[in-house]
Order: structure tokens, then C-alpha cells, then sequence
């Protein structure tokens, strides 16, 4: 019996001395980070619902990218604080929509050929929790885009 009520103390013991961990709620934190990037540019931002944000500078004409469509577009990629994490050459990199970051398949369709903008991406939008070569995990993305063709 004493056996049994010293097994049942611990279980219930260490039931109720477990604290559960402080989760960071990731998007708001990214959110927060956006919109004092905005604010601190001054920038006429449009959000999309998934936590993305864009800026159009020129709209473009012609043809629209969707999911399955190839682009060409010229890029720079950035952290919040600045740091430049990976850029084009100004001809542009070639690429399937359907191949590249959540953020990039969102925000690049919100542009026409010829288009240039910015695309603010939460995290979860871009590579997570997980860090990708100089970029750490749970960045915001910021990127300077010309759309250079749609095919």
C-alpha cells in the first residue's frame, strides 16, 4: 500500500509541478515588427490576412503572375535591421512562382509585368523557425522587387 500511495504522490506530483513553457506567439511578434518598419518608413503598406504586407511603387501592365506561372524578377532581400541577406544581379533570376517562399507566391502576383515593390513577410511566410544560411530563424523578410517578366 505504501508503495502505491508513494507512486500516486509522485504522479500527481509531477502533474501539477509541471509549468507549461511560455509559447511566443511568433505572428504577432512578426506583426509588430512589420508595422514599426512601416511606420518607420512612412510606407503606404497593404495587408493581405496571412500576416503579408506589400508596398506597390509602380503596379506594371500586362500580364499577372499566378501559382504556375515562370517570372523573372529582380530582387534584393533584407532583414528589418537592414542587413542584406541576398540580392539579384539587375537582370534578374528566372524561377517557377510555385518554387520559391510562401511570401514570394502571395506578394510577387500582387504585381503586373514591370512592376516594383516591397514585400514585408512574416516569418511563417518565409523560412520559419528555421535559419537559412545568413538569415536567423523566425526573420522577417523584406524585400525590393521589379517584376522583369511573367511567362
Amino acid at each position: 500500500m505504501t508503495t502505491r500511495l508513494c507512486f500516486l504522490f509522485l504522479i500527481v506530483w509531477s502533474v501539477t509541478s509541471c509549468k507549461p513553457k511560455k509559447t511566443v506567439d511568433q505572428l504577432a511578434v512578426d506583426e509588430q515588427i512589420i508595422t514599426q518598419y512601416i511606420s518607420d518608413h512612412k510606407l503606404n503598406a497593404k495587408a493581405t490576412g496571412t500576416g503579408l504586407y506589400y508596398v506597390i511603387i509602380n503596379p506594371g501592365t500586362g500580364s499577372r503572375p499566378v501559382a504556375s506561372t515562370n517570372v523573372t524578377v529582380n530582387y534584393k532581400g533584407y532583414l528589418s535591421n537592414g542587413t542584406v541577406f541576398d540580392q539579384s544581379n539587375s537582370s534578374g533570376v528566372s524561377f517557377g512562382l510555385s518554387n520559391v517562399i510562401q511570401g514570394w507566391q502571395e506578394g510577387i502576383p500582387q504585381f503586373k509585368k514591370g512592376g516594383k515593390g516591397i514585400l514585408l513577410i512574416p516569418s511563417a511566410l518565409g523560412y520559419g523557425a528555421s535559419a537559412q544560411s545568413s538569415i536567423p530563424a523566425n526573420s522577417v523578410l523584406i524585400f525590393d522587387i521589379e517584376l522583369l517578366d511573367v511567362r
